[in-house]
C-alpha cells in the first residue's frame, strides 16, 4: 500500500519531501503543502490511465483480500500446479543466463486430422444417453464452468446462445479441456510470453518496471511502430530465441475441400502470430504435354487473417513412404530453428510458471552429465486425464510412476534412457546432421520416438532426464482406447526386437547395462509373454501328469516323505502370482510425491476398484500383439482417438476387439481348469486345489469379464437387449467387396487373418505346431473315457478321429442342403435333418447299451472334441492356400461361424444373468467413477439421461 501512495500518487521523490518536512520545522509549513515553485505534492484527481487504474485495483485487492495461511484454492489442479512449482524451485537446477544470452529452441508439433476446436454441433452432439461433452465437462469441472459464466457474464446457460462471441469462447473454454490442438498450442505459446516477460526484467529501466510490465504489453501505436521501443525489442527477443511449427500433414488438402479443421487452425494461426504451419502440398503439374503429381513442402503464416506463404520446397516424390507421424516431423524439421528442440505430441498441455524455467533446462546442455555432453533432455510429464474415470486413474498413476521415478533410475545411475518421452528436449544440430530425430521405416519403426534414442547413443549421445520441469499429457481414458494404444505399443516393441538398432546396442553395452536396457524396452514385453507361457506350460503338464497316472503316483510317494513345505510354498506362490508386486513402483511414487499414507490409501482403494482386473487384462494384450508381431510381423499404427469417454461399447465391438486377444485363449485355460479339477490327483481337497488355480481362475475371469465390467452402461438391462441383437446380426451377415468388418462377421473373419496372409514359411509352420498341443489334449481326455474300458491300443485314438470326421461329415452334409434344398425343396432338406437325427440317435443308444458310454462320456468327449476343432480351424487358416485349392475354404468359414456363435453365447450369458439385477449396474457404475463421484460428478445422472437436467 505505502508503495502505491508514494511510487504512484505523489509526484515528488520520498526524499524530497522529507527534505521538504525537516524545513518546516522553521518555517512552520506543512509536509504535503505545495512546494515553492507552485507545484501540487500529491496530484489528485490523477490523469486515468490503463496503468493508474491497474494501481488502484491492486490497492482495493491489498485492502479487501483476507490473506489467510488456510486459504487455499478450490481448484485441484491450481493447487497441485502451485504445489509442483514451490517445490520444484528446491530442486537442483542450473542458474538461468540471460534471456539474451540462452540458447534458442524450437517446438513442433506433428498433426494429422484430429480436432482442432470443437465445433457448436459437436458441443450438442448427444451420446445414446443423451449425454453432450458441455454438459459431462460442467460436471467434470464444476468450479471452472462457474468461473467461465462470471467471466463472460452469464447466468443462465441459454444466455450463452444469444451472441456469437459467447459461443465461440464457449467452444474454446471445452476445447482447452480436451486433447484438441487448440490446447496444446495455447500451452506452447506460454514459452513466449514466458521469454518477452523475463527480456522485459532483464532490459527494462527502473522507471518502465516502475510503470509495470502490463504497459509494455499493452503497447500505444507509436511503440508498436518504432522499431527502438521497449515493446519492438521484447518481441524480437522471443521470435529470435523461440519458434513454434505445426506440421499439420494434411492442411493442403484440407483447405482445397473446405473442411472445418482447415479454418479452425487458420484460426490459431491468426490469434498466434508467431505459430507456423508447415504441411505437404500436393499439386498437378503438366510437363511434356503429361499431367502429373508433384509434392511441396510449405511454411506459412497469418498475414491480414489469411495465410501466407513463407517457404516452398519441391521434394523428390511423396514425403509418406513410411510411418505416417515421424515423416510428418521429418519434413517439417528444417523450418525449425535454434540450438534445441522440442517435440511435443498432440494430446499435450503447458503451463506458464513451467515456461518460466526453460532458460534452466536448455543450460543443462552445458553441464557435466559424465563422459558424454548430453544430447536429449528428458522432462517429465504430468498426466491430467486422471479424474474421468477410474480407468483413465489407474493408466494416469501407472504412467506417472513410469515417466518419473522410473525414467529418473533409467537416467542415473543405469544410463539406459532413450527418447521415452514426447516433451523431450533434442539437441538439434546433433540430430539434424545424423538423420534427424524420427526413423520412418514401414513397419520396424513403428515405436518411432525410442529410435531416436537409440540413434542418440549409438552415436556417443548421452540420454539425461530432469524432474523440476514438466509437461501436460493427456491419456486414453476407455478401456478401447486404453487396448488400441497398449496394442500399438506391444506390436512396436516386437518390431524393435527384430531391429538393427537393438542388436547393435546390445553387441555394444557391457553386461550390468544391457541386462538394464533389455529390462527396460522389450525384455519387459518378453517377460510378460513368459509369465503367460508359463500358465500355458504349468498347466499342460500338470494335466499330463494326471492324465498319464504319474501324478497319482508322485502324490503317494509325497505323503509317506511329507508334503507340508511343499504345500506352504505353493500358497505363497499363489499371492505373488495375483501380481501385486507390479503396483509396487507406482505406491514409490505416489509415497514420494504426496506421503507413504496417502500412497497406502490409494493402493487399497485401486484394489476395490479392481485395478488387478485391469492390469491383468492388459497383460492379455501386450501379450498377444507382442506374439503375433514376433511370429508374424504385420505391425501397424493404431489411432486411438482421443475423446470424452462415458459411451457404452456394444457387445459385438468388445467381441471383434478382444475375441482373439483374450477370449479364445481364456476358454482354453477354462477348459484346462477344468478337466484338471475333474481328473487332477493332486488337488485332494477344495483348499489344495484353490491355492494351485486361483492365480489362473483370477486371470480368466479377468480375461473373459474386464471388457464388460469397465464398460459404461455394460450391466444395463435395456442395453444388453440391444447389444444381443446387434451382435446376431453381425454374425449372420454376410462378407464381400466393401462391406467393412464392423458390419458383417466374414469381413471381420478375413481381417483377422491378414497376418497370416504375409507371413513366411516359419510363421505358417509354428502355427501348425502350436495347434498341435490340442490334438495332445485330446490324446490324454480319450483314455479317460469309460467307453474305452481301459483299453490303452492306439485304436482308441484312432477311433475318436472316426468320431470328429463323422461330425463334420455331418455338418457339412447340413451345410451342402441348406444351400441346395433349403430355398426350393424344404421337404426334401426335413427330410434330410430327419434321417440325420434318427442315426444319430441311434448311434447314441447303441453305444450306451453295449459299449458303457455314459452321460459324463458325452461331456468328457465335447471338452476334448471342442478344441480339438479348433486346431483344425486354425491350421486350415495357417494353410489357407492348400485348403482353398481343395476346395474345403467354405467349410472351414462354416466350422469358424459356428464356434464364434458358441464363444459369444457362453460369454453373453453370464453377462445377461448380471444385468437382470439392477445393483450389479449401480455397483459397476459406483466401480467406473468413483473419482468422478468424489469430486461432485453426478454420475447416475449422466448415465440416466442429461437432457432433463440440462
Amino acid at each position: 500500500m505505502l508503495e502505491v501512495v508514494t511510487r504512484d500518487m505523489m509526484v515528488n521523490e520520498i526524499r524530497e519531501l522529507v527534505e521538504l518536512g525537516h524545513g518546516s520545522k522553521d518555517s512552520g509549513t506543512q509536509l504535503f503543502e505545495k512546494a515553492m515553485d507552485s507545484r501540487p505534492a500529491i496530484a489528485f484527481p490523477p490523469p486515468v490511465t490503463a496503468q493508474w487504474e491497474e494501481q488502484i485495483k491492486r490497492l482495493y485487492l491489498l485492502l479487501t483480500v483476507n490473506e489467510s495461511a488456510m486459504d487455499v484454492p478450490k481448484n485441484l489442479e491450481a493447487r497441485r500446479r502451485i504445489t509442483f512449482f514451490t517445490n520444484s524451485l528446491f530442486m537442483d537446477m542450473p542458474r538461468a543466463p540471460r534471456v539474451r544470452k540462452m540458447l534458442s529452441f524450437s517446438v513442433m508439433t506433428p498433426y494429422y486430422s484430429e480436432e482442432t476446436v470443437y465445433s457448436k454441433s459437436d458441443l450438442d452432439m448427444e451420446n445414446e444417453d443423451g449425454i453432450s461433452i458441455k454438459y459431462y465437462l460442467r460436471k467434470i469441472f464444476p468450479d471452472e464452468w462457474e468461473n467461465f459464466m462470471e467471466r463472460i457474464n452469464c447466468k443462465e446457460d441459454a444466455e450463452i446462445f444469444e451472441s456469437d462471441e459467447s459461443i465461440l469462447q464457449l467452444r474454446h473454454w471445452v476445447s482447452l479441456r480436451g486433447q484438441t490442438l487448440c490446447r496444446t498450442v495455447r500451452g506452447m505459446m506460454y514459452y513466449r510470453r514466458a521469454l518477452k516477460l523475463q527480456a522485459f526484467l532483464d532490459m527494462a529501466t527502473e522507471k518502465e518496471i516502475l510503470e509495470g510490465y502490463k504497459a509494455i504489453t499493452i503497447p500505444s501505436e507509436e511503440d508498436k511502430k518504432s522499431q527502438k521501443s521497449l515493446y519492438a525489442q521484447l518481441e524480437a527477443l522471443a521470435d529470435l530465441k523461440f519458434t513454434y511449427v505445426a506440421t499439420c500433414q494434411n492442411y493442403g488438402n484440407q483447405k482445397r475441400s473446405g473442411d472445418r479443421r482447415a479454418t479452425d487452425i487458420l484460426n490459431l494461426m491468426v490469434n498466434n502470430p508467431s505459430l507456423r504451419v508447415a504441411y505437404i502440398d500436393e499439386v498437378e503439374e503438366r510437363e511434356g504435354g503429361k499431367s502429373h503429381k508433384v509434392y511441396y513442402s510449405v511454411l506459412i503464416k497469418a498475414a491480414d487473417n489469411l495465410d501466407q506463404e513463407i517457404y516452398r520446397l519441391k521434394l523428390p516424390g511423396s514425403a509418406k513412404i513410411g510411418e505416417g507421424k515421424p515423416e510428418n516431423q521429418n519434413h517439417a524439421i528444417i523450418f525449425t530453428r535454434g540450438e534445441a528442440l522440442q517435440t511435443i505430441d498432440m494430446n499435450q498441455d503447458n503451463y506458464l510458471e513451467e515456461a518460466f524455467k526453460m532458460r534452466n533446462l536448455l543450460e543443462e546442455f552445458h553441464e557435466d552429465h559424465g563422459v558424454r555432453p548430453p544430447t536429449i533432455l528428458g522432462v517429465r510429464e504430468h498426466i491430467f486425464t486422471g479424474s474421468v474415470s477410474s480407468l483413465a486413474w489407474f493408466m494416469s498413476n501407472q504412467e506417472t510412476s513410469f515417466v518419473t521415478i522410473g525414467q529418473r533410475v533409467l537416467a542415473r545411475p543405469l544410463k539406459v534412457r532413450f527418447h521415452y518421452g514426447h516433451p523431450d528436449v533434442f539437441d538439434r544440430i546433433f540430430h539434424i546432421t545424423r538423420g534427424g530425430i524420427s526413423k520412418a521405416s514401414k513397419g520396424i519403426n513403428l515405436s518411432e520416438d525410442i529410435f531416436a534414442g537409440f540413434n542418440s547413443t549409438l552415436r556417443c549421445g548421452n540420454v539425461t532426464h530432469h524432474e523440476y520441469i514438466q509437461v501436460g499429457k493427456g491419456r486414453d481414458v476407455g478401456l478401447n482406447q486404453i487396448s488400441l494404444f497398449e496394442a500399438k505399443v506391444a506390436c512396436g516393441n516386437g518390431e524393435q526386437t527384430l531391429s538393427r538398432d537393438i542388436y547393435r546396442l546390445g553387441h555394444r553395452f557391457d553386461f550390468f547395462r544391457m541386462l538394464s536396457f533389455y529390462y527396460t524396452t522389450t525384455g519387459f514385453y518378453f517377460s510378460s509373454m513368459l509369465v503367460v507361457l508359463t500358465v500355458y506350460a504349468y498347466l499342460y503338464g500338470r494335466l499330463y501328469l494326471s492324465l498319464s497316472g504319474l501324478e497319482r503316483a508322485i502324490m503317494k510317494s509325497a505323503k509317506a516323505k511329507g508334503d507340508t513345505a511343499l504345500k506352504s510354498v505353493m500358497a505363497s506362490q499363489s499371492v505373488v502370482q495375483l501380481g501385486l508386486l507390479m503396483a509396487l513402483p507406482m505406491v514409490m511414487e505416489i509415497g514420494l510425491e504426496r506421503g507413504f499414507r496417502t500412497a497406502m490409501g490409494d493402493f487399497i482403494i485401486m484394489q476395490l476398484q479392481l485395478a488387478a482386473v485391469f492390469f491383468t487384462f492388459s497383460l492379455g494384450t501386450k501379450l498377444h500383439y507382442f506374439g503375433r508381431t514376433i511370429l508374424h510381423g504385420g505391425a501397424k499404427y493404431r489411432a486411438t482417438g482421443r475423446g470424452f469417454v462415458v459411451r457404452h461399447e456394444k457387445f459385438a465391438e468388445n467381441y471383434r476387439m478382444y475375441s482373439r486377444s483374450h477370449f479364445t485363449k481364456a476358454m482354453e485355460l477354462f477348459i484346462l481348469l477344468v478337466v484338471y479339477q475333474a481328473y487332477g490327483a493332486a488337488a485332494t481337497s477344495s483348499t489344495a486345489y484353490f491355492f494351485l488355480t486361483v492365480s489362473m481362475w483370477f486371470l480368466v475371469v479377468s480375461w473373459l469379464f474386464a471388457p464388460f465390467l469397465f464398460n459404461p452402461s455394460g450391466f444395463e438391462w435395456q442395453k444388453i437387449v440391444e447389444d444381443w441383437e446387434d451382435w446376431s446380426t453381425w454374425i449372420s451377415n454376410r462378407g464381400g467387396i466393401g462391406v467393412p468388418a464392423n458390419k458383417s462377421w466374414e469381413s471381420w473373419w478375413e481381417e483377422e487373418q491378414e497376418h497370416l496372409q504375409y507371413t513366411g514359411l516359419i510363421g505358417r509352420l509354428m502355427e501348425v505346431i502350436l495347434s498341435l498341443r490340442f490334438f495332445c489334449y485330446q490324446y490324454g481326455i480319450v483314455y479317460q473315457l469309460r467307453v474305452s474300458q481301459s483299453d490303452k491300443s492306439i485304436m482308441i485314438y484312432g477311433l475318436s478321429w472316426i468320431v470328429i470326421l463323422a461330425v463334420i461329415m455331418i455338418l457339412k452334409i447340413v451345410s451342402m442342403g441348406r444351400k441346395k434344398f433349403s430355398a426350393d425343396f424344404q421337404l426334401m432338406f426335413r427330410l434330410l435333418k430327419l434321417f440325420l437325427f434318427i442315426a444319430l440317435m441311434a448311434t447314441l443308444i447303441v453305444l450306451f447299451q453295449f459299449l458303457g458310454l455314459t452321460v459324463g462320456d458325452i461331456f468328457a468327449s465335447l471338452l476334448a472334441f471342442m478344441p480339438t476343432g479348433w486346431a483344425i480351424l486354425q491350421i486350415a487358416q495357417a494353410c489357407r492356400p492348400a485348403v482353398k485349392a481343395l476346395g474345403m475354404w467354405g467349410s472351414v468359414k462354416a466350422l469358424g461361424r459356428g464356434y464364434e456363435y458358441i464363444m459369444g453365447v457362453m460369454i453373453f450369458t453370464p453377462v445377461a444373468i448380471l444385468a437382470w439385477f439392477p445393483m450389479v449396474y449401480d455397483f459397476q457404475t459406483r466401480l467406473l467413477f468413483n473419482q468422478a463421484f468424489s469430486r461432485g460428478l453426478q454420475i447416475q445422472r449422466i448415465l440416466a439421461g442429461g437432457k432433463k437436467n440440462k
